[in-house]
């Protein structure tokens, strides 16, 4: 090796270590070779290189601080840690990376330390494991659980007749009548057709409020075209009812138009809400990203309309050219959760964040909820998306969730089974398989518990007519139930 090449090949690793370390031998400012190199990086890989030799491989700690264990030196909030890594510490050998690391690096790296805390404090803590053979121990409330129905073709949704027993929305494309005793039935017969195409199927099923008067069973599935290969789908909104174990009646309230179809797999949305005589219901970017700021495209948005598909008149973007009149609000990722406050009729989602960055939103007419020009996440891979978490008429979520719970799934308490969780809303998470339990008060959540943890992913949540809470588990696909064990 030349002496040229071991030059800066030493050269290199004091400079990583100078700035690792904050100690800068030989007086030499490494910002720029640094800079060039870290470019390209994902966060992981620049924790690992410049981040590690002080504050430990595992983020145990050495000659910086344990960034696991929840304890911070100079501000425990996001923004706090941000400037601490940005701007540093050099009295206490922290250095500033700014100039280093972009902003959206440094964005990125707080979500990665916020994920390696999570998994430090849940490997100290036990959470309830719902089993039929124990009773769970929660803050407000005891509960046991019991299958009522397994074997199921990855169910997505479920709704309950008011014969006591209930209809199961499973992704292939099936429609199912359970019975009460948890006899799964054949299929409903003659379901509109689905294209059952990466998260897109038959994913929504929902009762009319007045169901027992006019039979109405509404349908939200993917819709489109798979000849050949050649796979372009999006979410229709139908409605129907069952005679004889058939389905009957069918309306289509909406669908897009076909220019909006799309070969993507992803974001179908979906969750389907009624309200004094309107019927709310969502769906997600399909992949898109920027589509959720274009008023003019479907995805990424909740809608309202009547419940027999006509457009109301005070819809927020009614006779805007550039506007599609049905939209409510937009800026949205993936919402899969989407309740109402029962004592004041406030509307709630939760929506999926990427990596990290889950959202509770507080959902309000016309306004734009900021996707992906704002967000609490980052890419899967590891590289960042902006530093951005707010922005002027961006709409901040009420509460967000790093690392992500994978958000699906949204119930308010109701009934008597639970008195103590009356009014609360109950999310559920399908890579964490947690249900959380928000207490809302004022339009802030004043209290978050994990009430579940470990059953498996958790894609539906709803309180049965007496007030037992249902949970739609995906991976084993089953239907737990959840009964008070005072």
């Amino acid at each position: 090796m030349s002496f040229s090449v071991l030059f800066r090949s030493v050269y290199s690793g004091l400079v990583r270590m100078t700035v690792a370390c904050g100690l800068f031998a030989f007086g030499i400012s490494p910002l720029v070779s640094v800079a060039a190199e870290v470019e390209n990086m994902r966060v992981p890989q620049i924790y690992q290189t410049y981040c590690a030799s002080c504050h430990g491989r595992e983020h145990e700690g050495g000659l910086g601080g344990s960034l696991a264990d929840g304890v911070w030196k100079h501000g425990d909030s996001d923004e706090e840690i941000f400037q601490s890594i940005k701007v540093g510490n050099v009295d206490l050998g922290m250095d500033p990376w700014e100039g280093v690391l972009s902003d959206e690096q440094i964005r990125g790296l707080v979500i990665y330390l916020r994920e390696r805390e999570q998994e430090f404090e849940f490997r100290e803590r036990k959470f309830p494991t719902p089993s039929p053979d124990q009773v769970a121990t929660t803050d407000r409330h005891n509960y046991r659980t019991e299958i009522v129905a397994d074997g199921l073709d990855i169910p997505w949704s479920i709704a309950f007749l008011p014969d006591g027993r209930y209809l199961i929305a499973e992704r292939p494309g099936p429609l199912r009548v359970i019975e009460a005793d948890g006899t799964v039935n054949e299929p409903v017969r003659r379901t509109p057709r689905v294209v059952h195409h990466g998260q897109g199927g038959m994913m929504e099923v929902a009762l009319h409020p007045d169901f027992e008067e006019n039979g109405w069973i509404y349908l939200a599935y993917s819709d489109g075209t798979d000849r050949r290969g050649n796979v372009s789908t999006m979410t229709t909104l139908a409605r129907g009812r069952i005679v004889d174990n058939e389905w009957t009646d069918n309306e289509e309230l909406w669908r897009a138009d076909r220019e909006f179809y799309t070969r993507s797999g992803l974001h179908f949305g979906t969750r389907i809400v009624f309200q004094d005589g309107y019927v709310f219901f969502v769906i997600g970017d399909r992949g898109g990203w920027h589509v959720s700021q274009d008023l003019s495209n479907p995805s990424g948005n909740v809608f309202r309309l009547h419940d027999d598909g006509r457009i109301p008149e005070d819809n927020p973007f009614v006779g805007r050219d550039d506007a599609l009149p049905e939209i409510w609000s937009y800026g949205h990722r993936n919402p899969q959760g989407l309740a109402f406050d029962l004592r004041n009729g406030d509307l709630y989602s939760t929506e999926h964040g990427p990596r990290g960055g889950d959202e509770f939103n507080h959902i309000q007419r016309g306004l734009n909820y900021g996707w992906p020009v704002v967000t609490h996440g980052m890419n899967y891979d590891g590289t960042p998306i902006t530093e951005k978490t707010e922005a002027p008429g961006m709409e901040p979520p009420v509460i967000e969730w790093t690392p992500s719970i994978a958000a699906c799934g949204l119930a308010v308490c109701c009934g008597t089974a639970f008195p103590n969780w009356r009014h609360d809303f109950f999310a559920g998470g399908l890579a964490s398989q947690e249900l959380r339990r928000l207490r809302v008060q004022d339009r802030q959540v004043v209290e978050e518990e994990i009430v579940v943890k470990g059953a498996g992913r958790i894609r539906d949540v709803r309180f049965g007519p007496t007030g037992n809470l249902y949970l739609v588990i995906n991976d084993p696909h089953r239907v737990l139930r959840l009964l008070p064990a005072e």
